[in-house]
Order: structure tokens, then C-alpha cells, then sequence
């Protein structure tokens, strides 16, 4: 366990350092100049003075070598410290700190709901196995699967918003506004939820340590509870922090559509205005938190499946 938990930290680490490097080049790889970008978000002349982007470059120690400026940079960042917005002028981490909370709350809500409904209609198919109400849940997952978000957000808002008034449209005042943009998030990481916890319950289902557990008279509730959940929901528990990753990082869509104040609506705004200590912190925290969510979700996998703690000390 403790030369899993060591290898997983260095993999951790390195990455992130990766993913800085990659996020402090993003003004360099998109072919700008740090500087004149800089300048250009104070002053609305275009026609910029070359002696004044000079004098920006020596001020900011942008003329220092590249290896220099990063080393610097990372010292701040990791100090908490992204810079100001180009746009607004406020701290980057202020503006990450909000709309990181609103993600958050929204990717643990959506998940949580998909969780909840997946594994208890995930196990009772595994339970019917070819029968026709796995068939019919089967189908179903199949479905929600085909729904895409920026589909289904515009008929729920029509269904719920328009017609029948109960829902509001948008915005993130009330308890109410997160229902739409939580239920759209929602259906796809529930079907894949659902047919992993399937899988898995299948195979657990069918393995020997059950049949040995029925052998000794234990009835298929109390064996499912005891011995089957344990392994079956290992899968679900890894899926499950990829997934909260993906929607942490990927709703960016929802975010806009339902003018939510998330990291999506954030960064899509620093993307449009070129906002770079904006794109640059909203890349970091984004991947770091979700790395850390991925890391935890393998700890907590391997302290409660012991075959998986043998097999990986044993490497």
C-alpha cells in the first residue's frame, strides 16, 4: 500500500508539473506576445508603442530567459498567486475561488444523483440477468446515452421553464436553478454508471466466493450486501472520479446555456477575451483537482479491496 501511495504521488506530482509548464506556455504556443497582450487590455489603441511593450517586458521580467520566467511563475502560483484578469483587473484566484465552488457543487450533484439511481437499478439488472427487466434498463441507459447535453438542456428549459413555469431558466440565486443544469449533467454519467455497475455485479455475481457464501445459507440479499458489493463497486467507484473530472472541466456548455458562474462559464469567457492568467489558473485547478480526485478515488480503492493492495506491493 505504501509503494502504491509512494508511486501514485510521484505520477501526481510530475503531471502537475507537466500540466504548469503546458499552462505557462499557453501565451507562447498561440503565437502572442505576453507583453503586448498585457498592454493591449489597458489601452484600446491598438497601434501599440514599441518602446512602451519594451519597458512592459522588463518590468514584468518577461525578458528574462523562458526557464526563468516559468521558475518565477510557478513560485507565485504556487504561492496563490495567478495574477490579476486582464479584463475585470480582480485577482485570478479570487475569481477562481468563486467559480470553482459553483462547479464543484454542481459536478458532486449531478454525480451524486447519477450514483444514487445507477448502482440499485444497476445491481437489480445484474440480478435479472437476461431477463426482460434488464433488457428494459438496458435499453433505456442506451438512450440517455444518445441524448446530448446541449440538446436536452434547451427542451428541459422549454418543458420546465416555458410551458409549465415551474423551474427558472437560468442563473444560480436559488436552490431551484440548479435543478435543470444538475439533471442535464446527470443522465449521461448515469448510464455509464449503470451498465459499469451492471458488468460488475454480473461477474460478482458469478463468482465462487458467492456460490460458497449461498452454500453456507446466507440468502441473496445478505450475500449481495456482505460479499458482492465490496468488489462490484470498485469499477464504480473509479468511473465515478473520471467522471467528476469530466464534468468539473467538460460543462462548459451547460455552464453557458444556464449562465451558471462556474470554472466553464470562467474560462470560456477568458478564451473569448484573452484573458490568459484566466485560461492559465483555470487549466491548473481544473487538472489539479481532478487529479486529486482520481488519486484519492485509487487510495480508497486499494484499502478496501485487499487483492489489489497484494498484487501491487507485490510489484
Amino acid at each position: 500500500m505504501l509503494r502504491f501511495a509512494l508511486r501514485r504521488a510521484t505520477v501526481t506530482l510530475a503531471t502537475l508539473l507537466v500540466v504548469s509548464l503546458l499552462a505557462f506556455l499557453i501565451p507562447y504556443l498561440s503565437g502572442g506576445d505576453p507583453a503586448r497582450a498585457v498592454l493591449r487590455s489597458r489601452v484600446s489603441d491598438n497601434a501599440l508603442d514599441p518602446a512602451a511593450v519594451e519597458a512592459l517586458k522588463a518590468d514584468l521580467g518577461l525578458d528574462r530567459p523562458l526557464l526563468a520566467q516559468y521558475v518565477s511563475w510557478l513560485g507565485r502560483v504556487l504561492g496563490g498567486d495567478f495574477g490579476l484578469s486582464f479584463t475585470s483587473r480582480a485577482p485570478v484566484a479570487e475569481l477562481l475561488g468563486d467559480a470553482l465552488g459553483v462547479s464543484v457543487t454542481l459536478a458532486v450533484i449531478a454525480l451524486s444523483t447519477a450514483v444514487l439511481i445507477a448502482v440499485p437499478l444497476g445491481t437489480l439488472a445484474a440480478t435479472r440477468h437476461g431477463g426482460r427487466l434488464d433488457h428494459g434498463i438496458t435499453l433505456l441507459t442506451q438512450g440517455f446515452v444518445a441524448i446530448p447535453e446541449y440538446w436536452l438542456a434547451p427542451v428541459l428549459v422549454l418543458v420546465f421553464s416555458r410551458y409549465l413555469g415551474w423551474l427558472p431558466s437560468a442563473g444560480w440565486e436559488t436552490p431551484a436553478s440548479l435543478v435543470l443544469p444538475a439533471l442535464t449533467l446527470t443522465l449521461r454519467p448515469l448510464a455509464y454508471v449503470l451498465r459499469i455497475t451492471r458488468a460488475a455485479m454480473i461477474d460478482v455475481l458469478a463468482a465462487p466466493y458467492i456460490t460458497a457464501a449461498r452454500g453456507r445459507g446466507l440468502g441473496p440479499g445478505a450475500t449481495l450486501l456482505r460479499h458482492g458489493l465490496r468488489n462490484g463497486l470498485l469499477p464504480v467507484l473509479t468511473l465515478s472520479s473520471v467522471w467528476f473530472a469530466g464534468l468539473l472541466g467538460g460543462s462548459v456548455v451547460i455552464e453557458v446555456l444556464f449562465n451558471i458562474p462556474g470554472m466553464g462559464q470562467l474560462v470560456y469567457k477568458g478564451v473569448v477575451n484573452q484573458d490568459i492568467p484566466v485560461i492559465q489558473g483555470g487549466l491548473l485547478c481544473v487538472v489539479a483537482l481532478a487529479i486529486a480526485v482520481s488519486t484519492m478515488a485509487d487510495l480508497v480503492g486499494e484499502l478496501i479491496n485487499p487483492t489489489a493492495r497484494v498484487r501491487h506491493d507485490a510489484h
